[in-house]
């Protein structure tokens, strides 16, 4: 089958379009490294020429929500109608368990807009909505790391391996359309200032990290279950540990 994966070189994609053709598929890694902007639809209707599926796996990171917005909407609106050109059957999102759980957050009002383009839309979809990667611990460090001391919040997480959530992605894209969400997760249940130090002890890095709310992106509205997934849930077998050692060699 051919299924074009749009944001095909980023973190996610690109192990979608290994898994597609390890498999036996024919990907087309679409980005605007290939010349296809999803924002304006640029190139859209060549990127997308003979793909029985697609698979949305572009990232955008905004500071606001207006931005945020703006970007989920006019993407997912020019690639549903490229799609509905070019007789694409199967439309699969990658989006994010707790969505409708967290109001207060940029990207999660964005990803709110394109979840709902794509149920309401012409298009067969399924919707696979993953927990948090496993570096997420160490990235929350990053962005608010003040010379050798870093805030991230104390929150519960079920962290699953990009890897996995790629090989769902593609096990999806070449069956039949669901029309609901699928949620895939991790083995276990982990906090996430623990997972930061974790990572960043197996990296060599030295961080003091200080686990608050204050100064951190994320909202307090995330805290408790908020963003743990529910019962049925798919449960990936990766777990952190087999993670965190590969980020020790």
């Amino acid at each position: 089958m051919r299924v074009a994966v749009i944001g095909g070189t980023g973190l996610v994609g690109r192990h979608v379009v290994d898994v597609l053709r390890a498999t036996g598929h024919d990907p087309v890694a679409v980005s605007r490294g290939s010349g296809v902007d999803v924002s304006t639809g640029a190139g859209l209707d060549d990127a997308l020429a003979g793909a029985a599926a697609v698979v949305d796996a572009v990232s955008f990171e905004a500071a606001d929500r207006a931005a945020a917005e703006r970007f989920f909407s006019a993407a997912t609106e020019n690639l549903l109608a490229a799609e509905q050109r070019a007789g694409v059957g199967h439309h699969v999102l990658l989006s994010i368990v707790g969505l409708d759980r967290v109001e207060g957050n940029p990207h999660y009002a964005g990803k709110r807009i394109q979840e709902a383009l794509v149920s309401d839309g012409a298009i067969p979809w399924t919707i696979v909505a993953a927990t948090q990667f496993f570096d997420f611990g160490a990235q929350l460090a990053g962005w608010t790391r003040t010379g050798d001391a870093a805030v991230v919040p104390p929150l519960l997480v079920r962290p699953v391996a990009v890897a996995d959530v790629a090989g769902l992605l593609a096990e999806v894209a070449v069956g039949k359309p669901l029309g609901r969400t699928v949620q895939i997760a991790g083995p276990e249940t982990h906090d996430l200032v623990d997972m930061a130090r974790r990572t960043l002890d197996a990296r060599g890095e030295a961080v003091r990290l200080i686990a608050s709310w204050d100064d951190s992106p994320l909202g307090v509205e995330m805290a408790g279950n908020v963003l743990l997934p529910d019962d049925g849930a798919r449960i990936a077998p990766t777990t952190f540990e087999t993670w965190l050692a590969a980020q020790r060699g």
